[in-house]
């Protein structure tokens, strides 16, 4: 009988690839390239990125669409003994959506010096007087994250350049 093979487990950088593919996807429709994943005993529950543009949605970030997609699969909107990795710092709609939902595990790649509220701007998830607290790790990927933001970014600015009539 042959043996059989067993895939060794994915790992925290496996999953942010995931969430970078689904920046990617967010990108080509001309979304903010944001990707986001739900992990819960290293299986994907729930996948998610940027459509607040298509959806005309302002809470379609990201984390929302990717937290919904596991609740419904679980049948619970609360998270427990979940991780989510995300491509982008979350904003303070995110981080509080996370605390709601119990996600035991975040983990971005690059910071948010804008928005960010998890550390860059204010850290919601340190807050003491909040309930629920969940673990925080950043950085994961972080250049490969921002890459993707700053390429959207600056082609966004060269075709806003391009179809301005004068300028060139």
């Amino acid at each position: 009988m042959p043996a059989l093979h067993i895939a060794p487990p994915a790992t925290d950088e496996d999953f942010m690839r995931i969430a970078l593919q689904l920046a990617q996807e967010a990108a080509l429709i001309g979304e903010v390239p944001v990707g986001a994943v739900v992990v819960k005993d290293g299986v994907v529950i729930g996948r998610g990125s940027n459509a607040p543009i298509a959806g005309h949605d302002p809470s379609a970030h990201a984390e929302i669409r990717a937290m919904r997609d596991a609740a419904a699969r679980l049948g619970n909107y609360r998270l427990t003994g979940c991780t989510l990795y995300v491509t982008l710092e979350p904003c303070a709609m995110c981080a509080g959506a996370i605390q709601h939902a119990r996600i035991a595990r975040l983990v971005f790649g690059a910071h948010d010096y804008k928005t960010g509220a998890c550390g860059s701007v204010i850290d919601l998830m340190a807050e003491e007087k909040l309930n629920h607290h969940t673990t925080v790790e950043s950085g994961l990927l972080a250049e490969e994250c921002s890459a993707t933001l700053t390429q959207f970014f600056a082609e966004r600015r060269r075709q806003q350049k391009a179809e301005k009539p004068g300028d060139n």
